[in-house]
């Protein structure tokens, strides 16, 4: 079993923005993996940094942006295969696409073919925390409104927006009920967090579960996009329905 992190104190972020590009100035070194992924030429994708908002309406502008520079066609995986060799000490609060830490300490960090392997022997629970937008407020209940498609891992659950840095009230609510109720109450059952490749949202989802208690929590830092880039199946996913005061 997986040893449980000692939960670190949260601290304020820098609140809702954009910030462009891939982050290149943190010390990176070659990821350790079964197999390294095609290069080719990185594009740029914001996502926003995130705090407790002081409004629903911060709340939704801020997932909306996240969602619209997220769903846009992966154009590669160049700086998967490079990781940073020292964890930050608390979450990451923003430029959530860039090289990730080769490690989450008190975590298992799997490779794809970790991951293949523990979908044949195990039954861990999969959690996918891209972000997606919410359905606007005051949206009439006739209105057509279609959030961004998802594909991921088959079998994942899709927590959206549980991996920012600091969740606001409702997502902590989300997270919190889903994990007890995917687990059983159970803390020793493996969760297995994951996003896209070279996404810091996984690594707080991961890191903020094991600061509630969770015992058995495994990375894949991949994410979906080394997941078919090594030819293997993804299927279509909703976000789970939320319920009051989500």
């Amino acid at each position: 079993m997986i040893s449980a992190l000692n939960a670190p104190k949260r601290t304020p972020g820098a609140g809702f923005g954009t910030l462009q590009g891939r982050e290149r100035g943190d010390a990176r070194v070659r990821r350790p993996v079964d197999s390294a992924p095609p290069s080719s030429t990185p594009d740029a994708r914001p996502i926003p940094s995130a705090t407790r908002p002081t409004g629903r309406l911060a709340l939704l502008a801020g997932l909306a942006l996240a969602a619209s520079s997220l769903f846009n066609p992966r154009g590669a995986l160049a700086d998967s295969e490079f990781c940073i060799p020292e964890e930050p000490a608390d979450y990451r609060m923003s430029e959530f696409r860039t090289a990730v830490p080769c490690t989450l300490a008190g975590a298992k960090v799997v490779s794809t073919e970790d991951l293949r392997r523990l979908l044949e022997e195990l039954s861990p629970v999969l959690v996918d925390v891209l972000p997606s937008p919410r359905r606007p407020e005051g949206l009439s209940e006739d209105a057509i409104w279609q959030p961004p498609a998802r594909s991921n891992i088959p079998g994942s659950v899709w927590l959206p927006n549980t991996g920012f840095g600091v969740l606001p009230l409702e997502e902590e609510a989300y997270l919190r009920a889903n994990l007890a109720r995917l687990t059983a109450g159970d803390a020793s059952r493996p969760i297995v967090f994951y996003c896209l490749a070279d996404c810091w949202m996984s690594w707080n989802a991961a890191r903020r579960a094991m600061e509630w208690g969770y015992a058995s929590v495994l990375w894949y830092p991949h994410g979906t996009d080394g997941w078919k880039d090594a030819g293997l199946p993804l299927a279509e996913s909703s976000p789970v329905p939320r319920e009051a005061g989500q």
